[in-house]
């Protein structure tokens, strides 16, 4: 507890005061009864008044008004400076807004210092108060500007969302004209030159809109990673066969090499498979035709070290810093503009640091070639047990009720499964399909979920009823695909949820599944 005698010699009085005076802050003393004894000049402007020293009605505090932050009014009896009185203790940096005579008002910061006598007995207190208004505007001003941005990210992911189904929803129909142009080629090597020119353009948009999503969930800290025990073989493997369309469509030329012995991964296949995935895409985009790129892997002891290295574009000094920054492009000229949204390196480096590892850029220039080296922990677990490969077998006959407002979408699923022996029932919207039930009696939905008047969701719920308890596999094929959407897909009863557009051999190979757990 801070003592300070109440009638201190004159020269000590005189350098209290003098000591108060030299304060860049509002200082006063009051007596035992709160009645202010001695105040500097910056405590007059703090007021807005000189008090009246031993009137009661200046007492504590003057006779401006105070409030708390929130506006509650506080009575001069229940002030800082009384409390300390009354409580013989010192009350330090209590936030307090000042309401002078004028009607302006300052937030300030108080402190009170109660002063004893040699008795010990409370003589008064010495009361600093700090104006603070402009700090605490800027604090407001902040923290408005940070619910502006949280209010913009929140649109602009919404945004992305938004953006990203309407973009899945003609990609859909154009997946689905593919495959059957692929079936009805049947040794055409014209038109299977055309498909294959098609579907590499196809990949590319669905791999475009998939980094939008990505980064979104990225940046919000959204994306979990599904760790298992993975064969880097298995992954390299996998993702030269992602990346094979670009390379081959550059006339590149591709070196891999990696460990003879087994290198296990504590990671998560499809995000690892993505980073070295864009890795070889980034080189093959900035490799002129005929160029080299290498993908090579290696033990440095406790981990692996991967390398993709190119001879393309290379980068400059002042670039290598940015390279994994958030839409960065290495080259944005006209004339050598080689498209993407800059968020492939961002998504590496991201999924990279979430693995536990590191990665990094080098280069000795433009015009010199680039190399990405990414690291990782290698797992202290045993190999992988590899199950034996299966092929699927066509799409038994089964009944299969297509629903979705989008008409090419739908009718060119329904001619694809069709072709694929199946019988199938296609609807636009989901009364039409309710409708159906009763002289349809599908095994199968494929159901769309933004569906206009009913969405997919309240179809899925009322098939359950209507069906009550009849058994029927409900997939949803839809262009939304965030983390609240598959939630709400379970919870309607849907039991696959597949983005578009859809894999054709994967969903041939998931009905082809289903059709053989239930004996055709």
């Amino acid at each position: 507890m801070t003592t300070v005698p109440s009638s201190p010699p004159a020269r000590s009085d005189l350098d209290f005061r003098r000591l108060l005076e030299s304060l860049p802050a509002a200082a006063y003393i009051c007596d035992a009864q709160g009645l202010i004894t001695y105040y500097n000049q910056c405590a007059v402007l703090a007021w807005g008044r000189e008090p009246k020293l031993n009137d009661p009605e200046d007492r504590y505090c003057g006779s401006f008004r105070l409030s708390t932050l929130d506006g509650t009014w506080v009575s001069h009896d229940q002030c800082w400076m009384a409390r300390c009185l009354k409580e013989r203790r010192a009350f330090e940096g209590e936030e307090i807004v000042v309401e002078r005579p004028d009607g302006t008002r300052l937030v300030v910061l108080a402190h009170a210092v109660p002063l004893f006598d040699e008795a010990g007995a409370i003589a008064g207190a010495v009361n600093v108060v700090v104006d603070i208004t402009d700090r605490k505007r800027t604090e407001q001003r902040l923290q408005e500007r940070e619910r502006d941005l949280a209010e913009a990210s929140h649109r602009k992911d919404e945004f992305l969302a938004t953006l990203a189904h309407e973009l899945r929803n003609p990609l859909a129909p154009i997946r689905n004209s593919l495959h059957l142009l692929r079936l009805a080629a049947n040794g055409n090597g014209g038109l299977a030159q055309v498909h294959d020119m098609l579907e590499r353009q196809v990949n590319n948009m669905v791999r475009l809109v998939d980094d939008l999503m990505d980064v979104s969930r990225i940046t919000r800290d959204l994306i979990e990673l599904r760790r298992e025990p993975v064969e880097l073989a298995d992954v390299v493997t996998a993702a030269v066969e992602t990346a094979k369309p670009a390379i081959e469509a550059g006339r590149h030329e591709l070196t891999v090499s990696v460990p003879s012995e087994s290198l296990i991964l504590d990671a998560d296949p499809v995000r690892l498979t993505q980073v070295l995935a864009n890795l070889l895409n980034n080189a093959a985009k900035y490799t002129g035709p005929g160029g080299r790129i290498s993908l090579g892997a290696r033990r440095e002891g406790s981990r692996v070290v991967m390398s993709v290295r190119d001879t393309g574009t290379g980068i400059a000094p002042a670039m290598l810093p940015k390279v994994f920054d958030l839409f960065t492009q290495l080259d944005r000229t006209y004339s050598r503009t080689q498209g993407g949204l800059g968020i492939g390196l961002t998504l590496v480096k991201r999924l990279v640091e979430m693995h536990g590892g590191d990665v990094e850029a080098y280069s000795e220039g433009e015009g010199r070639g680039s190399e990405f080296v990414v690291r990782l922990p290698v797992a202290s677990v045993a190999p992988i047990a590899h199950a034996p490969t299966t092929t699927h077998a066509a799409v038994t006959p089964r009944r299969i009720l297509v629903v979705d407002d989008n008409r090419d979408s739908a009718d060119s699923l329904g001619m694809l499964l069709q072709l694929q022996g199946a019988d199938v029932h296609v609807v636009h919207d989901g009364p039409a399909a309710l409708a159906a039930l009763a002289t349809y009696r599908p095994s199968v939905v494929l159901l769309d979920i933004g569906m206009p008047g009913m969405d997919g969701y309240e179809l899925a719920r009322r098939m359950r009823q209507q069906l009550d308890g009849e058994e029927v596999t409900l997939i949803a094929l839809t262009g939304w695909s965030q983390e609240q959407h598959l939630r709400l897909s379970q919870e309607a009863g849907i039991d696959y949820h597949l983005i578009k557009p859809v894999d054709c051999e994967a969903l041939l190979g998931l009905l082809t599944g289903l059709s053989l757990a239930k004996g055709g």
